[in-house]
């Protein structure tokens, strides 16, 4: 992706835009989902409020299915030979980065499309999405645009009543992901105004009651494990299983509380079997049984994950550019992409494999500094200071940005360095929080009076 300079082809003022011409699983595995998005190569006219997509040669590659795509816009009137030049040096890129061995005769042979919909349409036929499936998820798409532009609460009820059918799983997946894109692009106004709708349909529509009940039944759920805090035990946790009201509830006890469901589970649940008379045995053995299918099935999905995560890092440790590519998947990012990393990190220190723990620390450092809250560089610098006439001038220069925020991560950070090795500096930490304590309270003081 580059800076570009290009005409808007509007007003035909300047405007600097990203493109994107080369879109290569093989070097970014979220490529292809940007593709796919639509949200690449966008113009915001900053003039005249033109929005658009930027004409330009795009070339997109993965090597897994064998597939090299090619496409030139024909608004760009470019000559053949240009055209093939432009193609050519973009598909060099592609063969440069593959290893000798995965060099094979599909890249002698690309496949040109004439337009970007018929591109978009060869990566989904690979994929098993046929034409069909494309042209009911536009009509979906239709179905959206109506209901976002229904003049009034009425008018929107209505279409959702006779599209009731039409608003189901697929509709409001949709509908995420084209807030996720809204969202990826800085567009934060259609991002909300496409939440307000969700939101407004849920209760109208079939599915959206559904998973207004799903929500309150895992919500439910996580209140029931919460309440019982530090006093859960395998013991009070297999009384809320039994009691499920539902298989939702049921689920979503399993899914929370997973590690919990362990030998020493599944012993005290056949306790309970055997204790039990023929009406209540039969059920708890037929819930034995769920449970059992629910954990391996849990357990499968989270190792399918784990083993994608590895791969999705393995993939970024090849780039040059270990900074750039983290910021292209930040999406794809969870609790299992930094345990699998850390993990990763260890495996190549253990080994003492300099250059790989090297990258790997590398990519830990990118996602500390993305993931910090952006207290943190503020109260990295309060903590600098030597004693208590600094910090407190360092608070008064600072009161707006001494937020609820602020506190509470400095009393997390002073918690979490009482119980290490270095006194000297959990003393420091504990003389910084009193004296922001003091600014604190003093400053509600003086807005009250």
């Amino acid at each position: 992706m580059s800076k570009t300079q290009v005409s808007c082809p509007n007003c035909r003022q300047p405007v600097v835009v990203d493109v994107e011409q080369l879109f290569d699983v093989n070097v970014d595995p979220s490529a292809k989902s940007r593709l796919l998005s639509g949200a690449v190569n966008l113009i915001r006219c900053p003039y005249c409020g033109y929005q658009g997509n930027v004409a330009t040669p795009i070339v997109y590659h993965d090597p897994e299915k064998e597939l090299l795509l090619t496409f030139v816009p024909a608004e760009l009137g470019l000559p053949r030979n240009e055209q093939e030049r432009l193609i050519g040096a973009l598909i060099n890129q592609v063969i440069s980065k593959l290893p000798q061995e995965k060099r094979k005769g599909y890249l002698l042979s690309p496949q040109s499309t004439l337009t970007m919909q018929g591109l978009v349409e060869r990566v989904l036929e690979k994929d098993g999405i046929t034409r069909e499936m494309i042209q009911a998820q536009q009509q979906k798409l239709n179905l959206l645009q109506r209901l976002a532009n229904a003049s009034d609460e009425s008018v929107l009820a209505e279409i959702a009543r006779q599209e009731d059918a039409s608003i189901d799983a697929e509709f409001f997946s949709l509908l995420n992901r084209l807030m996720e894109v809204a969202l990826m692009n800085g567009d934060r106004n259609s991002a909300n105004q496409l939440s307000n709708l969700q939101k407004r349909l849920l209760p109208m529509t079939t599915y959206g009651r559904q998973v207004q009940a799903q929500s309150k039944e895992i919500e439910t759920a996580i209140s029931d494990l919460r309440a019982l805090g530090r006093e859960l035990n395998r013991e009070q946790l297999l009384n809320l299983i039994i009691q499920a009201p539902n298989e939702i509830r049921l689920s979503a006890l399993v899914s929370l509380a997973r590690p919990a469901l362990d030998y020493q589970f599944f012993q005290m649940l056949s306790e309970r079997i055997d204790a039990a008379d023929a009406e209540s045995r039969a059920r708890l053995v037929e819930l034995r049984a769920q449970l059992l299918e629910m954990t391996q099935e849990i357990d499968r999905q989270m190792e399918e994950h784990r083993q994608q995560t590895r791969k999705l890092i393995e993939t970024i440790l090849e780039t040059e550019d270990i900074e750039g590519a983290m910021s292209q998947v930040f999406s794809a990012i969870d609790e299992t992409f930094v345990q699998e990393l850390q993990s990763m990190l260890n495996e190549a220190r253990t080994r003492g494999d300099l250059d790989r723990s090297g990258k790997l620390q590398e990519m830990l450092d990118v996602l500390r500094q993305a993931s910090a809250p952006p207290e943190m560089a503020l109260l990295e610098e309060y903590l600098d200071l030597p004693g208590d006439p600094d910090r407190r001038q360092f608070l008064e220069s600072h009161a707006e940005e001494i937020t609820p925020e602020f506190m509470d991560l400095l009393a997390n950070i002073m918690v979490q360095v009482q119980s290490g090795d270095d006194k000297e500096f959990a003393n420091h930490v504990m003389a910084a929080n009193r004296q922001a304590l003091r600014f604190s309270m003093q400053r509600n003081l003086n807005a009250e009076s």
